[in-house]
């Protein structure tokens, strides 16, 4: 059984940031693509941030590109997500998710766990 816990979440200004981060149990992981995604009230979930098993080539939505950065440390095994710059429309719980294969999507039905998520708000 995979669990997997974010924490990292919180008020902050617009032009402020945070750090996210996802811990993984129960499995070994070091093989698989990790992601993070986002829904907003009202909204579907969509894909943010994803990287591959080695951690060397990663993945960012449009919106998100220049301002966001992840990272993985497979030993433990984490993934984080720097967000800096942060707009108001970045406000959504963000949700951390291992993919089913080695390569990093942004495809959420390529995802196979995923955690609780973590509440980002950004303030004006």
């Amino acid at each position: 059984q995979v669990q997997l816990v974010e924490s990292g979440g919180g008020l902050v200004q617009a032009g402020g940031s945070l750090r996210l981060s996802c811990a993984a149990s129960g499995r070994t992981l070091s093989r698989f693509a990790m992601g993070w995604f986002r829904q907003a009230p009202g909204k579907e979930r969509e894909f943010v941030a994803t990287i591959n098993w080695s951690g060397n080539t990663p993945y960012y939505a449009d919106s998100v590109k220049g301002r966001f950065t992840i990272s993985r440390l497979n030993a433990k095994p984490t993934v984080s997500l720097q967000m800096n710059s942060l707009k108001p429309e970045d406000t959504a719980v963000y949700y951390c998710a291992v993919s089913r294969t080695l390569y990093a999507t942004g495809d959420p039905d390529d995802y196979e766990h995923w955690g609780q998520g973590t509440q980002v708000t950004v303030s004006t």
